[in-house]
Parts: C-alpha cells; structure tokens; sequence
C-alpha cells in the first residue's frame, strides 16, 4: 500500500510539485491522518509549509499564461522530480536521516523509494513539458489556463486518493470484517433455535 501512496504522490508532484508537499506538511501539521517519519518532519515545519504555499502561488499563475508556462516548466524540471522524490520518500515511510556515511547510505536502500519518485515525476513532467508547447501553438495559447486547471485538479485527486487510499482500505476490509461477524452470529442463533 506504502508503494501505491508513494506512486500517487510522486506522480502529483510531476504535474505541480507544490500540491503534494502542502498537503504533506498540512496534513502531518494539523491532523492524525498522516505521520511522517523523523527524517521527513521538516515538511510540517510552518516556514516550509509558508514557503511551499507562496511557491504555489506562483506556479498556479505562471502555469496558466501562455509562453510564461513554458519558461516555467523549463524551472520546473529540476523541482518536481525532486519534489517526487521527496513526496515517494516521506510517503513510503522511508527512514532517511542525516546521511553521515554515504557507503552505508547507499547500501541500506534507503535511497530506492527516493530515487523512484524522482523517475517517476520526472516522466510525468517531461510529458507535460512535451504536450504544453503543441497545444499552445495549435490553440494560439488558449489551451494553457485549461490544461493547468486540469492538471492542478489532477494533482489535488491523486495526493487524496494517494493519503485517503490506505485510510479506505482499513474501512472497508473492517466493513466486511463487521459483516461477516455479524453474518456468522445470525447463522449460529439460527442453529441455535431450531
């Protein structure tokens, strides 16, 4: 489950890098649903939760004007797969700490979860940064507010179905678990009478 969160996340973080590291530090600030671990609790810190939202900002704009979008996006290649690399990381649970020793940093796989995020957001960048000019060009820029709504929108569904997922499984599985007890105790004081 840790891997499908981390994906979702990651993948978020390749449309808008920002998205995913708010909701992060929101949530692991201001509520029980999310914990992260000691080496990630630096995303609920409130200056980097301000910073973030002020980056946010900037990106929800800049991504919306045509032209301006590309230059952004161009920025934007080295912060999102290293937001996805973040985001997989703090997802998955991963313990990374303060790296003393690289050699045993590089051998304790602490390091895969990170650089997963990192390829993964990369690759959804890469698309958005390859589709953004064509449609620009062939719409004489009226495509650029549209597709960034529906990839800002894209970005906010995956961080929530990404955090909610585990939450939604935990509920269901105890739903058919309650249904079950209580399907077997119907079964057992109908025996019992007859």
């Amino acid at each position: 489950m840790e891997l499908l969160t981390g994906f979702g996340l990651a993948t978020a973080a390749g449309l808008n890098a920002y998205i995913p590291l708010l909701a992060m530090g929101l949530l692991a600030r201001f509520t029980d649903l999310l914990a992260l671990p000691a080496g990630w609790a630096w995303l609920e810190n409130g200056w980097v939760i301000g910073i973030v939202a002020v980056l946010l900002a900037v990106e929800v704009v800049a991504d919306k004007v045509p032209a301006l979008d590309s230059v952004n996006d161009v920025v934007q290649t080295f912060v999102r797969p290293t937001a996805g690399g973040i985001v997989f990381g703090s997802g998955t649970a991963a313990q990374t700490g303060a790296v003393a020793d690289p050699g045993a940093f590089a051998t304790s796989g602490q390091w895969i979860p990170v650089v997963s995020g990192t390829v993964i957001a990369l690759v959804v960048h890469l698309t958005k940064t390859a589709v953004r000019p064509v449609a620009n060009a062939t719409t004489a820029g009226v495509a650029a507010p549209v597709l960034s709504t529906i990839e800002d929108v894209t970005s906010i569904g995956l961080v929530f179905v990404a955090i909610l997922l585990p939450v939604l499984v935990v509920v269901i599985v105890a739903g058919i678990a309650w249904a079950a007890v209580a399907l077997f105790r119907r079964r057992r004081r109908g025996r019992s009478r007859s």
